[in-house]
């Protein structure tokens, strides 16, 4: 593994994530995308001669030896699309970032994860529901994700911070600066227990075009996307769109019919783009999550006799775990397309071998 050829192939021209991950799949590693000859990068699919032409290898790996001094410098962790440590929820999402870069001691493969999105201008309403969700969901263990933004956002790290629940933020630049400034003390605590995240380089600015893009990494790292507040326009409604092209659960607290920053809300609701949301017992019941407490000892069954090869592998994998398992967790564990695994669970389900629980997740019956 190359960590400098991981964060050159970022720079090189005409590659952007898919592409890059097609080169990856093709050549078997970063590395070897820069060692290929024209002719055996011209064999990938989605390659042409006027791509490899302009290809700027040399001035990519320079780039990537400047970057990579700062990541050592500064204790920043680089998580490339083949780690196992990248985030099997967003390794998932077709549009997801190759390389990630990460700071602060977050597990991104959490057993239960979840975002908080919402308005820059929250109400005490907002503030309010924030503040009691965070609260509720500090007896679950679960690490809590958001932007980092004015607003909900902040509001949801700080109240993380409080209850000592897990958190990270996603940023929409660099990690050489914090944006807005106002919120660097809160990033800093947030080293502690949970961190940054981004897939911007040092010295990249937040513009305004980054973070449309950062939402799909807010909305495809987590099990499930919670919109607090929100006017009809806005970032927020766009992660909760997102996540629902992911196939993500998307809830949403509802408001008072003519409150600005409920409309968002109310909206989602009223078109099936989100559950509605009262309190954390209604998303602990949709996600199937249990209390630390009410775990139970995985009982012991005999493996159906009247199963496929590709069925007898699922059972296997949802039988080995005492708490139900996710259709994410199943694709990597069964390294089965989506489309197959899901006919599949299907074909079970209607058998009575497995039950589908909220959350699309599995437990054998």
């Amino acid at each position: 593994m190359s960590q400098l050829h991981q964060i050159a192939l970022t720079y090189v021209n005409n590659i952007g994530h898919t592409l890059g991950k097609v080169l990856v799949s093709h050549l078997g590693s970063a590395e070897a995308v820069f060692n290929a000859s024209p002719n055996k990068l011209l064999g990938v699919p989605g390659i042409g001669d006027k791509t490899v032409r302009e290809f700027n290898f040399d001035e990519a790996l320079q780039k990537a030896a400047e970057e990579l001094k700062f990541v050592e410098k500064n204790g920043i962790d680089v998580v490339f699309y083949t780690d196992s440590r990248y985030p099997k929820r967003l390794k998932n999402c077709i549009d997801s970032p190759i390389l990630l870069y990460s700071k602060g001691n977050a597990d991104l493969n959490a057993r239960k994860i979840i975002s908080i999105v919402g308005t820059r201008n929250a109400t005490d309403y907002g503030r309010q529901l924030c503040e009691a969700l965070i609260a509720e969901v500090q007896q679950y263990d679960v690490l809590v994700i958001s932007g980092l933004a004015h607003g909900i956002d902040v509001i949801a790290h700080k109240e993380c911070l409080k209850n000592k629940v897990a958190t990270v933020g996603v940023l929409g630049h660099g990690l050489d600066r914090v944006y807005p400034a106002a919120n660097r003390v809160t990033a800093d605590k947030m080293l502690e227990n949970g961190g940054l995240l981004t897939e911007y380089p040092s010295g990249t600015i937040p513009g305004r075009e980054n973070f449309p893009a950062r939402n799909r990494i807010v909305a495809g790292i987590a099990d499930a996307t919670i919109v607090i507040e929100a006017s009809v326009k806005g970032g927020a409604l766009i992660t909760a769109e997102i996540a629902n092209s992911y196939n993500r659960d998307v809830f949403a607290f509802p408001g008072r019919v003519g409150d600005v920053y409920s409309e968002g809300c109310n909206f989602l609701i009223r078109n099936n783009k989100a559950a509605l949301l009262t309190c954390v017992a209604d998303l602990a019941y949709s996600l199937g999550w249990e209390k630390p407490d009410d775990a139970k000892p995985a009982e012991q069954f005999m493996l159906p006799l009247d199963l496929s090869p590709d069925e007898r592998a699922i059972f296997n994998a949802i039988q080995q775990h005492s708490t139900p398992l996710a259709i994410d967790d199943l694709t990597i564990k069964t390294n089965m397309p989506i489309s197959q695994l899901a006919m599949n669970l299907l074909n079970m389900e209607m058998q009575g071998f497995i039950r589908s629980l909220p959350g699309k997740t599995y437990r054998v019956s």
